[in-house]
């Protein structure tokens, strides 16, 4: 399967929203989830939510700020993932489970969704590995993430942080778990040879 990814842009926002579809992901999130600053910023009905959190990722990427990449097969919008400097999201920085390991700058992976006519056919450590190339090419050192270890199949709600087998598919390796027992992965970049 040949994927083709690019950055979420306002010329790409169209796309953006054909993969979300109409209720922007899960429960109305529009990956806003590890970008709010404050939990309360979710509360209210999913609709309503749906609808702050859908301005809120518009605003950023009106504002130029990238917030991940889509995945194209086939030239048709097919998956996101969630992928920026650890420090553009808040929640990330502010939690207690998925501390830092240490000081030195990340990227971090926070979530991944596919368009339901996409799921299941092995995008995720194709989308994963691309969008570290991203990274790369934008000055990331070290991509990380922090999957799940899936014992059996599960709704795409509960893998939405990605699979540890995606993860390393896509040349990932642990290197902690964190405080609720999740794999902690990385993949070094190496800078793209001239």
């Amino acid at each position: 399967m040949k994927v083709e990814v690019h950055p979420v842009t306002k010329e790409r926002w169209s796309d953006f929203q054909t993969v979300m579809g109409a209720r922007g992901a899960y429960s109305g999130c529009w990956c806003m989830w590890w970008r709010v600053r404050s939990r309360k910023e979710f509360e209210g009905s999913a609709a309503d939510r749906s609808v702050r959190m859908k301005r809120a990722m518009k605003r950023l990427v009106d504002g130029g700020v990238v917030p991940g990449v889509l995945a194209y097969v086939g030239g048709e919008p097919a998956a996101w993932c969630s992928i920026a400097p650890r420090e553009d999201f808040a929640a990330l920085e502010r939690s207690r489970t998925y501390a830092r390991i240490h000081d030195a700058p990340v990227w971090s992976v926070v979530c991944f969704y596919a368009a339901t006519s996409f799921r299941g056919q092995g995008l995720m450590p194709l989308v994963l590995k691309a969008a570290s190339e991203y990274a790369r090419d934008n000055g990331a050192r070290v991509v990380e993430g922090y999957p799940v270890e899936p014992e059996k199949r599960m709704a795409a709600v509960d893998v939405y942080m990605g699979t540890a087998k995606a993860f390393e598919q896509a040349g990932f390796r642990e290197v902690a778990r964190t405080a609720n027992g999740k794999p902690i992965m990385r993949k070094t970049m190496r800078a793209r040879r001239a």
